[in-house]
């Protein structure tokens, strides 16, 4: 063989076994690529359970907040309940209180009514006797400062000392 072969040998040699090298390094890269890739899956499969526990945890928490507000609102709505109840009744009783107070006060009570009544009973008998020796007067109230007018005959003489006196009309 000559020399030049023998390079070309070494050199294919080495050129053959830098291949196998590569390969060999290729096979390495391969075998670490896909062991990553498994840890890669598991990661995401524990990285999901994680969230999913995270978030299950959250959510309980939410739940249990939201129970919490919802037996707040319950208390408050109970105690507006009461208070309104409250506020009704006491405006009932004063509606009721006010009214019966102003009466009290300001009508007569049982011994003014006889009183009252003693009274006009006298006066409607006044006003008999009075109809009955005809003394029917159409009385009103004259001028600007409404005095008492009574309706008169001007035909009939006058009376009294001074001529003062004069008959009413109708009799």
């Amino acid at each position: 063989m000559s020399e030049r072969s023998q390079v070309l040998d070494d050199d294919s040699l080495k050129f053959g076994l830098l291949m196998e090298s590569a390969q060999a390094h290729q096979r390495l890269a391969d075998a670490h690529l896909e062991k990553l890739r498994a840890h890669t899956q598991d990661l995401d499969g524990v990285v999901r359970e994680e969230i999913r526990r995270t978030l299950v945890d959250e959510l309980k928490s939410l739940t249990a907040e939201t129970d919490r507000a919802a037996q707040a609102l319950r208390g408050m709505k109970c105690a507006v309940d009461r208070r309104y109840l409250v506020w009704n009744f006491g405006l009932a009783v004063l509606c009721t209180a006010v009214p019966t107070v102003i009466a009290h006060y300001m009508l007569p009570n049982r011994g003014e009514i006889d009183s009252l009544r003693l009274q006009r009973d006298t006066l409607t008998q006044n006003i008999r006797e009075l109809e009955g020796r005809g003394a029917k007067l159409d009385l009103r109230s004259c001028g600007e400062t409404a005095r008492l007018c009574v309706r008169i005959e001007r035909k009939a003489p006058v009376f009294g000392a001074q001529a003062d006196y004069y008959v009413v009309k109708g009799y």
